[in-house]
């Protein structure tokens, strides 16, 4: 297959396009690096990268008219700051449509999508949350702007799948909890941690369903989540754990920020009966998998999209 891939040198992008190249399909990336590493996917035969950005109308229906995809992957967002909401609104938004437009007008066969589950709310009616839950974004600009991308998914009458994320988390990851307490505790710097919970996902694992995705499985919305969550301070020991640390200190407690979620899990139910039983890392060999990565390459970002100063 040709497959084009947006953020492709970000966790997600750049794990489905390595297991693409690998079994010999032919990819096309576009990253504009405003948080992906350059090191997330390296140059290699059937492989060709454009650095620009998907706002750019005119240069994505140039770039569908030249390598004509079979299918779109669309993992770029933007996250970086929660209060850029015009960045927000141009990628997640604005870039969305560019992308939905232009698989219409090319004819390409599956358009598979990325959306937050905050877009259920940061206090869902349901736990787990199911697919039914009615949609409530109004929480954050990055919430808002990536369900207004998935309207425009939707909108196209391209064959789209949608798979809103628990928290997805490995070795490639830039954004959250756990390159921030690798950092600060690299650095002998103090965490804090909050009593949210969440069901924390590799991204290889879920890099292999989306490639099943990409084959032609499934249709629709899906939950990509084991259907279990922990706390956050379960991270926080795994990361002490895997980075051999004797001495590390407690981390403090700080309460929810309002435009966090106590506990965000979702029901995996239709992912499960559509794609069968999914494998999903322990938490524990995620947080390995991180540690050995960065110590030997260094951690980048730190960057979340929740308001509440993350150092």
């Amino acid at each position: 297959m040709k497959v084009f891939v947006t953020g492709g040198n970000g966790q997600v992008g750049s794990t489905v396009a390595d297991i693409l190249l690998a079994r010999g399909d032919t990819v096309m990336s576009i990253d504009n690096f405003s948080t992906g590493r350059r090191d997330n996917l390296l140059p290699q035969g059937n492989l060709s990268q454009i650095e620009d950005t998907i706002v750019d109308g005119e240069l994505i229906n140039r770039l569908f008219e030249e390598f004509k995809p079979d299918v779109m992957v669309h993992t770029a967002a933007s996250y970086k700051d929660p209060d850029d909401w015009g960045t927000d609104a141009l990628v997640n938004a604005g870039g969305t449509a560019n992308i939905a437009r232009s698989c219409r007008d090319h004819g390409v066969k599956r358009l598979i999508y990325f959306q937050t589950a905050l877009c259920y709310g940061t206090k869902p009616s349901q736990h787990p949350i199911r697919l039914d839950h009615p949609i409530d974004p109004v929480n954050s600009s990055y919430a808002i702007s990536k369900t207004a991308g998935e309207n425009y998914v939707q909108f196209s009458g391209v064959e789209w799948i949608s798979f809103r994320l628990a928290n997805v988390i490995g070795e490639r990851n830039v954004s959250g909890p756990l390159p921030i307490f690798y950092s600060r505790l690299s650095e002998g710097k103090r965490c804090f941690v909050t009593p949210a919970r969440r069901d924390f996902c590799y991204a290889g694992d879920l890099a292999k369903v989306v490639v099943r995705a990409a084959d032609g499985t499934g249709h629709g919305a899906y939950h990509f989540s084991s259907g279990k969550d922990v706390a956050i301070s379960e991270l926080y020991d795994a990361v002490v754990t895997a980075m051999r640390l004797n001495d590390s200190p407690e981390p403090e407690v700080r309460p929810l920020a309002p435009d966090d979620a106590e506990s965000i899990l979702l029901d995996p139910g239709r992912t499960f009966a559509d794609f069968g039983e999914l494998t999903f890392t322990p938490l524990a060999e995620i947080a390995e998998k991180a540690v050995a990565r960065w110590s030997r390459e260094g951690v980048q970002g730190g960057y979340t999209h929740l308001k509440e100063a993350t150092r």
